[in-house]
């Protein structure tokens, strides 16, 4: 078997919010806003949600991440944190000091890859180089009808915009000629640039690329728990699909509710895990030496408060797998 590299590319090693959430052998936790149980509605209250998010930080948990699903859809049911992703990074770079910020995923067919550019270096300097910019295709398809756009292009239009924005965020005075989009031909400069010499794009999803792909073109892979016992042939795959190159990490989100018997056994549910605290730590110490590197918990039908189940996250479960603080 192929061995996953465990070097950071260069660009990225000391980039605040990769190192913080990425680190070869390791494995950290994060959260998927919002930071709120709400099991039997398809939307938050955002009650304290600018509170919530200055106790994750201050708790060092690695990250916080942003969904990018702009209409409710009752066949679908739920719509994430309701506010505008890129908006709402830009206000929890003002509530936060040390969690990195990144989206899961920004829906790239439904926008203009220039946009996407400007915002997200917008995003990355009001949070001093904490910004993960994570980038899906999207599976919505009444979205894709209201905007218009076509559905089944999506991949092509996809590695073609990733195309456009590392162009525009990379390069001074950059030349692109994209397929689907404009034309940079060298006499205009995108500005702001991100802090660090570039920004990390991370796949949300498949996003219908082969793993080669996004291993070539990427710098991580975050997909679902769909079923957890394929996990160690997911990984083996992607270790292929990335030998030979810098360490590109793996990490999955899913569906959490953290159970009040700290000794409650561990089950999954329609890509959730509900368990108690005991069984967790376990699970995810195997996971980590798998190679999982970040795990991104959705307490959307979690029946316990948020507060208290960071608390406990943040007392018993967080000291196995520590958050390097940067």
């Amino acid at each position: 078997m192929d061995t996953h590299p465990d070097t950071v590319a260069a660009d990225l090693a000391g980039h605040a919010a990769y190192a913080r959430v990425f680190q070869p052998g390791r494995l950290t936790l994060g959260f998927i806003a919002p930071l709120e149980a709400y099991p039997d509605a398809p939307w938050p209250t955002l009650a304290d949600h600018a509170a919530l998010a200055r106790k994750v930080d201050a708790l060092d948990f690695a990250a916080i991440w942003l969904r990018d699903v702009p209409f409710y859809d009752p066949s679908f049911g739920d719509v994430g944190q309701v506010l505008d992703p890129m908006v709402y990074a830009g206000w929890l770079a003002a509530q936060t000091t040390r969690i990195a910020i990144g989206t899961a995923g920004i829906v790239l067919p439904l926008r203009d890859p220039l946009i996407v550019a400007k915002q997200a270096a917008s995003v990355d300097q009001l949070l001093g180089g904490r910004f993960l910019l994570g980038l899906s295709t999207g599976d919505r398809p009444s979205e894709f009808t209201a905007f218009g756009s076509d559905l089944g292009d999506r991949p092509e239009r996809y590695r073609d915009a990733i195309g456009v924005i590392r162009a525009a965020t990379e390069q001074s005075f950059a030349r692109h000629a994209s397929a689907h989009y404009g034309t940079l031909d060298g006499t205009i400069d995108m500005v702001p640039k991100p802090v660090g010499p570039r920004l990390p794009i991370l796949a949300i999803g498949r996003a219908g690329q082969t793993l080669e792909w996004l291993g070539a073109n990427t710098d991580g892979w975050i997909w679902h728990l769909s079923d957890a016992r394929r996990l160690p042939d997911v990984l083996a795959r992607w270790r292929s699909a990335t030998a030979g190159g810098a360490y590109k990490p793996y990490g999955y989100g899913a569906m959490f509710d953290l159970l009040a018997d700290p000794d409650a056994p561990l089950t999954y549910a329609a890509g959730g895990i509900r368990s108690g605290r005991n069984a967790l730590i376990a699970l995810w110490q195997r996971q980590r030496d798998e190679g999982v590197a970040h795990v991104a918990l959705n307490p959307k039908p979690s029946r316990r408060p948020f507060a208290d189940v960071a608390d406990e996250l943040a007392t018993y479960v967080l000291p196995h797998f520590p958050t390097d603080a940067r």
